[in-house]
């Protein structure tokens, strides 16, 4: 994978630059065990956890154009799953303009009179515009992301996936399906939401249900999720 979230090692590495550099803050840095996808280069990876939030260019299709749809996403196994879901958007709604933001600073979600992290009105509607459908991927309980950008324009249209508490002994993507954080009950959220997509992505939704049934099916059958699910990786050059 030549140009692959910061993947675990270069967030870590520059997400320790940022933290050691930083005054007057108390930084904690939360990382598991397990080997992750590098999205970033080091350079890249440094520069976007400066800002704290972007647009990742290689993953979008919307370039020089207005979005059909905003994906976004927090957390290394969701930012997975929500590039997952872009792939088969991309592979199965080729004509879909799909732009892909991750967020590595949540406080930028808020507005820039409420925290010095937080994003003017115009920046924050030039990402996320400001009335086209946004899915938001998130490691943790959804309301946080509502309570952050509860006061912009396209707040209405912001539908967030996250934590219900679901599962216990499962495998990765058996989880990320109880919770609904998968990639393919994202693809379906795209669909739903996409106006022109309600009616001509039947099939395809009709495909992802397969998926989700299969997928839980060979897990529960075998205790690992398929080998084409733990072998991911962007498909994409």
């Amino acid at each position: 994978m030549s140009r692959l979230v910061c993947g675990q090692h270069d967030r870590l590495l520059s997400t320790a630059d940022h933290c050691l550099r930083s005054v007057d803050y108390v930084n904690v840095i939360v990382a598991d065990k397990h080997l992750h996808l590098q999205y970033l280069d080091m350079d890249a990876a440094v520069r976007h956890c400066q800002k704290g939030i972007g647009i990742w260019p290689w993953a979008s299709s919307d370039q020089g154009s207005e979005p059909d749809v905003v994906i976004a996403s927090a957390g290394d196994v969701v930012t997975l799953e929500a590039l997952a879901a872009t792939a088969i958007l991309r592979e199965k709604c080729p004509d879909l303009k799909i732009r892909f933001i991750n967020v590595v600073d949540l406080f930028r979600l808020q507005p820039a009179t409420e925290h010095p992290h937080g994003l003017t009105d115009r920046d924050f509607d030039s990402l996320f515009t400001t009335d086209k459908p946004v899915i938001f991927n998130f490691h943790g309980y959804p309301a946080l992301i509502h309570k952050l950008a509860y006061r912009r324009a396209n707040h209405e249209n912001m539908h967030v996936r996250g934590y219900k508490e679901k599962g216990s002994i499962s495998t990765p993507l058996e989880l990320t399906i109880l919770n609904q954080v998968d990639r393919f009950n994202l693809v379906i959220d795209v669909i739903d939401r996409v106006p022109r997509l309600k009616t001509s992505g039947a099939h395809v939704k009709d495909w992802l249900r397969d998926q989700i049934v299969e997928n839980l099916a060979y897990a529960h059958e075998y205790g690992i999720d398929k080998p084409e699910i733990q072998d991911w990786k962007w498909p994409h050059s």
